[in-house]
């Protein structure tokens, strides 16, 4: 590969990757705000732990909302728009979630339609996140050549954590030295309005960046599609081999396609895979990690520290999958972390249980961060990128992920009541969906690694009409 050619690939997927970048800083801002959104918009209205923990999780709604419609809005406008749309919604989100008194109510004086506005602006953002979630790791897997298209939508993911540690750091910063008092005035502020930076960079470079070829191919805009295959794959023989089989891949024998055309295995293995994902409980640890560690004997500056700890981990174990996803593969990827998070939820609730606190919790809580950032973390993304076959991959990926953060919206919103009754002892829980996990990765996820979107979309069509085949002898021998 020409130096050029892969400077041209990388540079749009990095671009693309800032979606990640914002959907980790986004999601994780609020760990450092939500008890101060606690004090001044629940409790002071006497409201309980249940309005808090959907608080804490609304922009997971506006998430479900992003994902469901941007099939839809991908396949109208493009990839690449929708992603410009998502940015523009970071930015109305961190304004409005910094500052929901503008237009309509007083600084100081919260009331219920204060705390309903609030939730609006967090689900807005959700929106953005929603729509880069589903569009940016499809985006950067039809710009990818096949052997190295697992590191680079790995990318996006570590863009993800990436964005969960920066933000992290930056409300550390914001507390650091400054009373409690200011922080739950200005502080938690300020945490929301430095979205502001990543989400205008985001808009920006969005602009110089192509629309996918598989996208222009699916319009019949042919020559715009080569074009930039030929900048993607470095020479006009290579454009024109992969144009076709594209081509052929939106040729199908049918008139009319719907989603189970190839079946419903390749949708039970996409849409179980996505779930799993945020039921595994990763997002309990990212959104409520100060007040877990503070409730295992940390201050409020050394809980913030280990948050920032703990998005440190993700980010260096990340380019640990990044050298490991294209060569020992995914599944074995994917099984590795089920077994090591099941591994250290449960030690987790056992030391709780036993009474035993500090170093040794803290060790086997980064160390689930550890296992599942370099696994399930880096491979999900992988996964429903590449999965699906290019006929229905708008539609399924966007279902798939309006599960995945349907699937994040329960667990964030459950956790404060689940917390409050059994501490860190309801890791258990998500201990025993990580040994669920283990089994169904086993059984029912094949190998995708060195294979074209094309080689993958024919599994699914083999093992369907293999499947087709069995019916009709079923069939044949009862008739």
């Amino acid at each position: 590969m020409k130096n050029s050619q892969k400077f041209y690939i990388v540079s749009v997927a990095l671009v693309a990757s800032l979606g990640g970048l914002l959907f980790g800083y986004d999601t994780a801002v609020i760990a450092g705000a939500e008890q101060s959104v606690q004090l001044y918009l629940v409790d002071s209205l006497g409201l309980g732990s249940l309005v808090h923990g959907l608080t804490v999780s609304s922009a997971l709604a506006g998430c479900i909302i992003g994902a469901l419609i941007s099939g839809i809005i991908a396949n109208s406008i493009g990839r690449r728009n929708t992603l410009i749309i998502a940015a523009t919604l970071f930015a109305l989100s961190a304004l409005g979630s910094a500052y929901p008194e503008l237009f309509f109510f007083t600084r100081g004086e919260p009331t219920l339609s204060l705390l309903i506005t609030f939730n609006l602006y967090r689900i807005l953002g959700g929106i953005g996140v929603g729509l880069a979630s589903a569009i940016a790791p499809v985006y950067i897997s039809e710009m990818s050549p096949q052997h190295i298209r697992g590191k680079l939508v790995v990318l996006y993911n570590m863009a993800v954590v990436f964005g969960q540690t920066v933000v992290y750091i930056v409300n550390w910063g914001i507390v650091r030295g400054q009373s409690s008092a200011w922080v739950d005035d200005t502080g938690w502020r300020l945490m929301f309005a430095s979205e502001l930076v990543p989400a205008a960079l985001f808009f920006f470079l969005l602009l110089f960046i192509p629309e996918t070829p598989r996208y222009l191919a699916l319009k019949n805009e042919d020559t715009q599609a080569y074009n930039v295959l030929e900048k993607l794959q470095g020479s006009k023989e290579a454009a024109s081999r992969t144009l076709s089989s594209i081509q052929d891949s939106l040729k199908t024998k049918t008139q009319k396609v719907n989603l189970f055309y190839y079946g419903k295995l390749v949708l039970v293995v996409g849409f179980t895979i996505a779930v799993l994902q945020q039921f595994i409980g990763i997002n309990i640890i990212l959104y409520y990690a100060p007040r877990i560690f503070e409730s295992l004997g940390a201050g409020q500056s050394a809980s913030m520290l280990q948050t920032i700890l703990v998005g440190a981990i993700g980010v260096v174990v990340s380019l640990i999958a990044i050298r490991l996803i294209d060569r020992s593969g995914r599944k074995f990827l994917l099984l590795l972390g089920s077994a090591g998070c099941a591994i250290c939820l449960f030690t987790v609730a056992t030391l709780f249980f036993s009474g035993i606190y500090g170093v040794a919790t803290l060790v086997f809580i980064l160390g689930f961060v550890a296992f599942f950032q370099m696994t399930w973390g880096a491979v999900t993304w992988v996964m429903l990128s590449e999965i699906f076959p290019n006929k229905i991959r708008g539609q399924a990926m966007s279902l798939a992920v309006t599960l995945l953060w349907g699937a994040n919206l329960t667990a964030s919103a459950t956790f404060p009541p689940l917390n409050a009754a059994f501490g860190v002892g309801s890791f258990m829980i998500y201990g025993a969906v990580s040994t669920f996990a283990f089994f169904f990765i086993w059984k029912f996820v094949p190998e995708t690694k060195n294979k074209s979107l094309e080689e993958i979309e024919q599994i699914w069509f083999d093992k369907k009409s293999k499947s087709d085949q069995d019916k009709a002898d079923r069939q044949a021998k009862s008739s």
